[in-house]
This record gives C-alpha cells, structure tokens and sequence, in this order.
C-alpha cells in the first residue's frame, strides 16, 4: 500500500515537472480599467502567485491597472491583435463581439450569487465564451463585480417614482441608456474614469455601480444617498488573446487555465466578503442607505419588462430562452 502510494506521489511530481518544463519564459500583460479597490484584483492576484508556481516561475504575470493598457474597447482591440495577452471587464462589454453577452446586461436577471454562479459556470457560460474564438478572443473564466445599486446626491430614494428626473451616468451601450430612461430618469453615458469628476461637478445627479466599486472610488465624497436596488449583476468574463493562445503549449494553456478557475472561486468569496464591510464604510462616511420594499421591486420590474422584450431579440430569442430555461430549473 505505501509503495502504491509513493508511487502515485512520484506520478503526480513527474507531471507537474512535466509541465513547468514545458512552460517557456513569457510574461503576460494582465489589464484592468479600475482601480487597486476594483473587486477584480483580487483575483489578478490570486491569477499571478498561481500561474507563477505553477509554471515555476516561467509564465510571469505583469498587472496593469486603472486602464493603464487603453479603454475596454482598445483592450479588445489589442486582445485581438496579440499586443496584450488578457483583460478582466464586464462581459456585457463583449456583446460588441458576440452579441449574446448582451443578456448579461438585463435588469433582474439574477435573483442571487447561486443562480448568477450556476449560469456563468454552466453550459450556458461556456457558451458564451465560445462564441468568442471566432473574433480572436478566448473566455477563460467569469468573475465578478457583483450587484449593482443606485446612488445619489438629490434623495434617499425609497420608491420608483423617487428615481424619475435624476440624471444618472450609465455604461455607454444601449440597454442601460434604455432602463433609465424606462425608470422616467435621464440616462448619461460616461466612460467611468470620467464619472468622479462629473459627479463633483453636478454634471449629474448620480450614477451605479456595485457597492465595492462605490467605496474604492470614494463616491461618499460627491454623493449623498445609496439605494440597494440589485437590479442588474455584473459577471466579469477573463479573457486571452488567441492569437497568444495559439502559441503556446498544452501545459501552459494548462496552468494559466487552471489558475484562472481558481482565482475565480477566490475572487467572488472575497468580493461577496467585502459587501457589508464596504456598506459600513460608507454609512461611516456620511452617506445615507436604504432598501427598496418587496412591493417596489415588484414595480421595478414591471417597469423593466419592455426593456428585456427589447433586447430579446437583438440577443436572440434561442439564448433567451435557455437562460430563462436554466434559471426556471433553478428556481423549482
């Protein structure tokens, strides 16, 4: 029995030497627009010491951030073109690539982390990411920014009707100018290195984001009132070049591909472990926080049905229809 088992240890050794062997010296750029307090960096970190180890120091992971590599789309674009080798960015981003990803930009989609994390994990997930290859890109992981909520600087806003005529900052694509606008507010595209100082200005009124990117960026500063709507999730797709991809060996696509699932389970413990501490550092610093009744939800996604019908068909009714599909199940 213990020559069995030494053996198996002595296997298990061999491979893993076998693979940081093959692990050729690279280093990989590792891009994120947001800030060092930007949820997603947590699991960079994770990403790094793991790729690292596990390739022996061979595969070196380089972190850039507060879009220090370029905007989102610019990422992208170098993504493609093999100057940068991976991003982290909200997967309703890519839509602009495969615009099935734009179902993760519906209001209330997610009821919760088990539904969120049972999708993006799932076939539905891994086909998404899929779709991706086509365009130059390969989805390794889902990580995430987690719920998004409205703040302010005008009202505490406890009912729908509280949010009509405020001017908010939205994500610029489509279906976020359309919701506001559905909520009876006015909807203001800004790239978010510019939302701080629109806010100081009275440029706008407010804006949404999740509750760790609020506290990261000190939105206490400029805003007055935080409303726990939920009303979209963020997932964060890990994205690769492919054409960086396709150069390497299988044991490197190995490492880096296992490390990105298990910085993924760390990422989204630490990110869901920092929401009530980030809740406390805000109502510390002034800022006030209420939650919408059952009944007002009840009426925000009244309000929001027109919207998902919308962009229904511009994702495609087959992938709505399995979304909604996979969630039914999870909800008997």
């Amino acid at each position: 029995m213990k020559r069995l088992m030494l053996k198996t240890l002595v296997a298990a050794l061999a491979v893993a030497a076998f693979g940081v062997a093959q692990a050729q010296e690279r280093t990989l750029k590792f891009g994120l627009n947001g800030p060092e307090g930007h949820p997603a960096v947590a699991g960079m970190k994770k990403f790094k010491d793991a790729v690292e180890a596990k390739s022996g120091g061979k595969l070196k992971v380089n972190i850039f951030l507060n879009g220090s590599l370029g905007s989102d789309q610019a990422v992208v674009s170098a993504l493609k073109g093999g100057t940068i080798e991976m991003a982290v960015m909200n997967s309703g981003i890519l839509a602009s690539e495969a615009k099935e990803l734009a179902i993760f930009d519906f209001p209330f989609l997610f009821a919760n982390e088990k539904e969120s994390d049972a999708i993006v994990d799932g076939p539905v997930g891994k086909k998404m990411h899929a779709l991706l290859e086509a365009k130059g890109i390969v989805g390794l992981s889902y990580w995430e920014l987690g719920y998004r909520q409205i703040t302010n600087s005008k009202r505490a806003i406890v009912s729908v009707e509280d949010i009509e005529g405020l001017k908010l900052r939205v994500i610029p694509n489509p279906i976020n100018v359309d919701w506001v606008k559905a909520l009876g507010a006015n909807p203001t595209p800004l790239p978010f290195p510019e939302v701080y100082a629109a806010l100081e200005q009275k440029a706008i009124d407010g804006q949404e984001n999740p509750v760790s990117v609020i506290a990261s960026n000190k939105f206490w500063e400029v805003q007055k009132h935080i409303t726990l709507t939920n009303h979209q999730y963020n997932p964060q797709s890990v994205i690769f070049s492919k054409k960086v991809w396709d150069s390497l060996t299988p044991a490197e696509k190995k490492i880096i591909d296992e490390s990105s699932d298990e910085a993924a389970k760390a990422q989204r413990e630490a990110a869901r472990g920092a929401v009530a501490k980030n809740l406390d550092l805000l109502k510390q610093n002034g800022m006030t926080i209420s939650q919408f009744p059952a009944a007002e939800v009840a009426k925000l996604r009244t309000k929001m049905q027109p919207v998902i019908a919308k962009y229904s068909a511009t994702v495609g009714e087959a992938t709505v229809n399995e979304v909604m599909g996979e969630l039914a199940k999870l909800r008997k």
